[in-house]
């Protein structure tokens, strides 16, 4: 049997009989005095008490030393559960990691952990998770990374430390670790059923995805919205570094608490002197920050978001980790949006709290509600319009080169035919060309880019996947980077991701999703998708600097005058062009606005159009090109 069904299998066995009572059926006359949960409609019904679930604060001894002090790192978490588990009942984990609980906080509303009447309990707890499922028969933790709030220790982000920090709990509630209340006290997860899941956005995403890569027992299923999935990703890209100046220490910094910074500064140094800014080449530094090559290890089912405009974790780190999920059999199921760093909360509310009430129910409490039989994966195609798919990339796409034409005007052509014999165009590269000046006017003579464009569309062209870019380039330096950027130039009214809140408009009306307490209601500010009909929109992009042409490992200088060959990713994408519309392809040389530090040899650069061309990932392949007019 494959891994999946292996997974699958578990998470449907039959749970014990005095464990679930199902509304209009008979419980066993030996089970009536043992609390259940109540499953009706296919889910878990809000039979527990919120006002009167236990609250505790605990402290695990960790297997690590991030401060160097010598002595092992404690780590902090806060876990609500049912009063019920007192008399038996035997419940699930959601937990949420996070560095950021008295910092940045959390959600759209930057809600913090609160201890209002200084008992050292929680009494606000942040984003709906505990309001909703702890009175369906769930606990919630709220755990506190390395050097962060309640935790000792220095942030590392995302190496060991940091990624190690969620384990210690799990290992605790399958009674692998000893915690402690803040008197001493031995405490015992007694009442845990042996699952667990992980959730959480961003830096919160990627501790889950980090916990699940080792493979650590009793981690179920995890949850990542918009996480970093190989942290060299975030700060560079095919070796130009896109983040520079420290920023892997400066995070640790921003997530510090503030009268601990000063005491952080020899951690944050460690990483500032190791991280690489001066050449943006990979290291071991970046191994221990990447997630995707160990995937192998993992033994908890996905349940994955990301939005394909994100620009600060931007959708190759979904998709290199959605490719490995794949190659290994982990069962899964994807979400894509058309908003930018959002939270499926605040973009597709009902339906995501629907899927995540299922998601946890099957995977958790082994509720047998059919969530794993329907489509894996769910796209926006246009604001709040989403459809769903087998699989992604769609099924049927297919790698389709589209080759890069002289023209005969200001932009050059695209056809999925190369051109009959070598020609070559040529432009200087500016570190201070903007990215509108790369994309629009495509007809015009630019000296600093090269624009290609289609014909107008005859037929929709929808891609799915990873676009690669092939060029053949000759510099007259001996460095230079490259840039491309995929286009669509056609009027449309879309999801306007560039602009304030991403995507979304934040309202003043609220909904509320759970119980409420005195001190902490589960009511959130209600959003709408922001749009605006726009000419041109950029659909993707991608990024290399030359002398990492070979490996991002090691940087190779050029020989001036001396053509190469370059092949690098643009950004995962699934869009579809519209008849009318034409795609354009521009190259640049610099990129200065995809946050990426700038080449500044000014090379003059000769593009060689016959073995030049763009692989666009095509639902339907070459076929469906040439119905398209290409």
């Amino acid at each position: 049997m494959s891994r999946s069904g292996r997974l699958f299998r578990v998470a449907v066995a039959l749970l014990p009989v005095a464990a679930v009572a199902v509304l209009g059926g008979t419980s066993p006359a030996f089970a009536a005095d043992v609390p259940s949960i109540v499953v009706s409609g296919g889910v878990t019904q809000p039979v527990f008490g919120y006002t009167d679930a236990i609250r505790e604060r605990l402290f695990i001894d960790s297997t690590f030393d991030s401060d160097r002090d010598g002595l092992r790192d404690i780590i902090a978490f806060d876990v609500m559960r049912p009063k019920a588990t007192l008399d038996g009942l035997k419940v699930p984990v959601v937990m949420d990691a996070s560095p950021y609980y008295s910092t940045l906080c959390r959600g759209n509303e930057a809600e913090c952990k609160a201890d209002l009447d200084g008992d050292g309990l929680l009494d606000k707890w942040p984003l709906f998770y505990d309001n909703y499922f702890v009175p369906r028969g769930y606990a919630v933790i709220l755990l506190d990374m390395v050097g962060t709030n309640n935790s000792t220790g220095c942030p590392t982000t995302n190496a060991n430390e940091d990624n190690l920090s969620a384990k210690q709990a799990i290992n605790w509630l399958n009674g692998r670790a000893t915690a402690r209340n803040a008197a001493g006290q031995v405490v015992t997860a007694d009442w845990h059923n042996g699952k667990s899941a992980m959730i959480g956005k961003s830096y919160d995403g990627s501790l889950a995805m980090a916990t699940a890569v080792t493979g650590v027992p009793g981690l179920t299923t995890v949850v990542p919205i918009s996480g970093p999935t190989e942290y060299y990703d975030y700060v560079r890209s095919n070796g130009v570094v896109t983040r520079g100046n420290s920023y892997v220490a400066s995070l640790a910094n921003i997530v510090t608490n503030p009268d601990r910074r000063a005491y952080c500064q020899p951690t944050r140094d460690r990483i500032a002197a190791a991280d690489g800014d001066e050449t943006g080449d990979y290291t071991a530094f970046w191994n221990e920050r990447s997630y995707v090559k160990k995937v192998p290890n993992m033994t908890a089912s996905v349940l994955l978001y990301h939005g394909l405009n994100d620009d600060n974790v931007r959708a190759d780190h979904f998709s290199k980790f959605w490719y490995a999920l794949a190659e290994n059999d982990v069962p899964r199921k994807l979400w894509l949006s058309q908003e930018g760093h959002v939270d499926p909360f605040d973009s597709r509310r009902a339906v995501w709290v629907s899927t995540l009430h299922r998601w946890f129910d099957f995977w958790l409490h082994g509720v047998a509600n059919g969530i794993m039989d329907e489509p894996r994966v769910d796209i926006e195609r246009s604001a709040d319009v989403w459809e769903t798919y087998a699989d992604w990339p769609v099924p049927g796409k297919a790698d389709t080169e589209v080759f890069l034409q002289p023209g005969t005007g200001g932009a050059g052509g695209l056809k999925v035919v190369p051109v009959a014999s070598p020609t070559t165009r040529s432009f200087q590269d500016s570190p201070t060309q903007s990215q509108n000046t790369m994309i629009l006017n495509p007809d015009l003579v630019q000296p600093n880019r090269l624009a290609f464009l289609s014909a107008p569309l005859t037929a929709p062209l929808h891609i799915s996947g990873t676009p690669v870019v092939q060029l053949r380039v000759t510099a007259d330096q001996t460095d230079t980077n490259l840039g491309a950027i995929l286009v669509d130039y056609g009027a449309a009214e879309r999801v306007n991701h560039r602009a304030s809140g991403e995507g979304i408009i934040t309202l003043d009306t609220q909904d509320c999703w759970g119980e409420t307490s005195p001190t902490d209601d589960p009511c959130y500010k209600q959003t709408q998708k922001r749009v605006a009909t726009s000419d041109v929109e950029l659909v993707t992009k991608g990024i290399q600097d030359a002398l990492n042409r070979q490996s991002i490992r090691t940087a190779v200088p050029l020989v001036p005058g001396q053509a190469y060959n370059y092949s690098f990713p643009m950004l995962p994408e699934d869009y579809v062009f519209q008849p009318g519309h034409r795609i354009g392809v521009v190259i640049v040389g610099s990129y200065p606005q995809y946050s990426s530090q700038v080449d500044q040899t000014r090379a003059r650069l000769d593009v060689a159009l016959k073995t030049s061309n763009v692989v666009l990932p095509v639902v339907g392949g070459t076929a469906a090109a040439h119905a398209a007019g290409l």
